[in-house]
């Protein structure tokens, strides 16, 4: 990332910050015991966001300012590969199960090995999955999606919040709250219902908890996104428990693993935070 400026704690950059956000300009603010300094990615026009800075600081009104971006330069996948690959995997897998049709692929990807006897299901214990070293299982069923709407409601989620933390924690912060909240919402639901469920929903309402919470947390927000984004999520998970939205054609809900990513995303700031502590 590049450096825009330092400047004294005392100065409050909270209406600098949501202008950024509200521009769709992502960035970083980080503090030290008496100096906050501002980072930019490499694509962002350090020098142009300097000058408006210095503006804002003469007294000038955000509310006129208005920024022109590269359209190629807000939607390039290529720039977020690990969203950009949930998203491409998901689809594949998705596809290839016949949105929950073809069992014979299906049983490869559920957390734990699956058959049917007599239209009955029969499936192994949790921990066979570890004994047999099929380790994946314990991730591989955020991919499976079920429906249409299934995968779009939450590859939109993923591309809009997932793809801001990667951007602005990188990488290795992102892997390891996917995974938190994949292998928690998955073991969660499987107590709850068995193996015969899938998509990103536990991970999508685990890194909006995430990102709500760090931003509660913060002098000055991070991801920038609205709290009222965390209030409607909670009411989806509330409506989900109602059975509404199965039958308004998403499918059966897997409200647990809704519940327990929401509570993974909260529990993974601290966790975050004490692993990465260097680097945030």
């Amino acid at each position: 990332m590049i450096k825009v400026f330092d400047v004294p704690l005392s100065i409050d950059l909270g209406e600098f910050a949501e202008f950024l956000w509200r521009n769709e300009i992502p960035h970083r603010i980080v503090e030290d015991e008496e100096r906050q300094t501002l980072w930019v990615p490499q694509h962002v026009n350090a020098d142009r966001v300097r000058f408006i800075f210095e503006q804002w600081k003469s007294g000038a009104d955000l509310q006129q300012i208005s920024v022109r971006r590269p359209l190629r330069q807000r939607i390039n996948p290529l720039k977020f590969p690990m969203t950009t690959g949930i998203l491409l995997v998901s689809i594949v897998i998705s596809v290839a199960i016949g949105f929950g049709s073809r069992y014979e692929l299906m049983h490869w990807l559920t957390i734990t090995d699956f058959h049917f006897i007599n239209q009955q299901l029969i499936y192994s214990h949790l921990l066979e999955s570890l004994h047999s070293f099929e380790v994946w299982r314990f991730i591989s069923p955020v991919f499976m999606h079920f429906n249409l709407p299934h995968i779009l409601f939450n590859g939109l989620w993923i591309w809009v919040i997932g793809r801001r933390i990667e951007q602005l924690q990188g990488i290795g912060i992102y892997l390891l709250l996917f995974a938190w909240a994949a292998v928690l919402s998955n073991v969660a639901q499987f107590w709850v219902s068995g193996p015969m469920f899938g998509g990103l929903s536990g991970v999508v309402f685990a890194i909006l908890a995430y990102t709500w919470l760090w931003d509660k947390q913060a002098r000055i927000a991070f991801f920038g996104f609205p709290s009222a984004l965390f209030v409607f999520m909670v009411f989806w998970l509330v409506l989900g428990y109602t059975g509404l939205l199965e039958a308004i054609g998403f499918g059966a809900i897997a409200n647990t693993a809704h519940l327990a990513g929401l509570v993974a995303g909260l529990l993974a700031v601290p966790l975050v935070k004490v692993i990465f502590r260097r680097h945030i």
